[in-house]
C-alpha cells in the first residue's frame, strides 16, 4: 500500500485506503457480522467516517490501524447478539481434550481427496465457531488470524492493553481449535505422559509462536501425543483462518465506495 501520511486530501487519500484494505475488511465484517448484508453496510460506513473524519488522522497513526479502529466500533455499534451467542468462553478443562481417550486429529497431506475433505468441513465447523465467540474475543481473532495486524497492532485498533488483546485471542484460539477437532477423524491417544502443567507450559510457548509468526520447534522426547495433535490442529485452523482473509468486495460496493469518496474517480 502506498505510504499515507496525512497530507492528502481524503478524494486522494480514501481510493488508495479502498483498494488496499476494502478486501479484508469486508471479511472482517462477514466474520463479525454473520452476513453480507451486514458487512457491506460496515464497510460502507467505515470509509464514510474515514472520509468524514480524514483530518483525525493526519499521519499521527498507520492509516490501516486508523481504519480498522473505525471498523471495529461500527462493528460493535452494529452487533446485535444472537441466539446461541456465549456471554463467556469454556473454561481451559473444557477447551482442551486433557481427560479424553480419544481426539480428533490432523490427517497427512498425503491423504489426498480426505485431506481436501476435511480441511472444507473445518473451514465450515471455524466459522460457525467464531460468529458464536462472544465479541469482545471475536475481533481479537479476527483481527490477528484474519486479517494479519500484530497484538501491539491490536491493541492500538481496540484502545486496550495488549496482554488483554493476548488472553482474549488465546482463549479464542482454543475454542476455535475445538470446533475445527469436531470436523477431524478420531483415534485413541495415548495418555499424557507429563504432568499437565508441563502440557500447560508447552500451550503457553506454541500460543506465544502463533503470536510471532514464527515456527513451534520442541524436542520430541518432551512433547506427547495429546500436545502434538492439538498442536497440529491449532496451525490448520490459523491455516484455514488465512484463507477466509482472501474474499474480496462485490464489484458494485468497491466502485460505490469510490464514487462517494472521490466522485470523480
Amino acid at each position: 500500500m502506498a505510504e499515507l501520511d496525512g497530507s492528502e486530501l481524503p478524494e486522494e487519500a480514501l481510493p488508495v485506503l479502498i483498494e488496499a484494505q476494502s478486501g479484508r475488511l469486508y471479511s472482517l465484517g462477514l466474520r463479525f457480522c454473520g452476513n453480507p448484508e451486514e458487512a457491506e453496510d460496515m464497510v460502507q460506513e467505515t470509509f464514510l467516517q474515514a472520509y468524514r473524519n480524514w483530518n483525525q488522522f493526519q499521519g499521527r497513526s498507520n492509516p490501516g490501524t486508523w481504519l480498522y479502529a473505525i471498523a471495529s466500533h461500527v462493528c460493535h455499534r452494529f452487533h446485535r447478539k444472537r441466539a446461541g451467542e456465549p456471554n463467556r468462553l469454556e473454561s481451559l478443562e473444557e477447551l482442551l481434550p486433557f481427560g479424553e481417550e480419544r481426539m480428533g486429529v490432523v490427517p497427512d497431506e498425503g491423504d489426498g481427496p480426505l485431506a481436501e475433505r476435511i480441511r472444507e468441513e473445518g473451514r465450515q465447523e471455524i466459522e460457525a465457531a467464531i460468529a458464536k465467540l462472544p465479541p469482545n474475543f471475536r475481533m481479537p481473532l479476527i483481527l490477528k488470524e484474519i486479517v494479519g495486524f500484530s497484538l501491539t497492532e491490536i491493541a492500538e485498533i481496540l484502545g486496550t492493553k495488549e496482554n488483554t488483546v493476548k488472553t482474549r485471542l488465546h482463549r479464542a484460539r482454543l475454542r476455535i481449535r475445538k470446533a475445527l477437532e469436531e470436523a477431524l477423524p478420531v483415534k485413541e491417544v495415548d495418555a499424557p505422559i507429563y504432568s499437565r502443567q508441563i502440557c500447560l507450559d508447552l500451550l503457553q510457548a506454541k500460543q506465544d509462536s502463533l503470536d510471532r509468526g514464527v515456527p513451534f520447534e520442541f524436542p520430541n522426547q518432551v512433547i506427547c501425543e495429546r500436545c502434538k495433535e492439538i498442536f497440529a490442529t491449532m496451525d490448520l485452523a490459523e491455516s484455514v483462518c488465512r484463507e477466509l482473509a482472501d474474499g474480496e468486495i462485490p464489484d458494485w460496493l468497491r466502485h460505490e465506495l469510490l464514487n462517494q469518496v472521490s466522485p470523480a474517480v
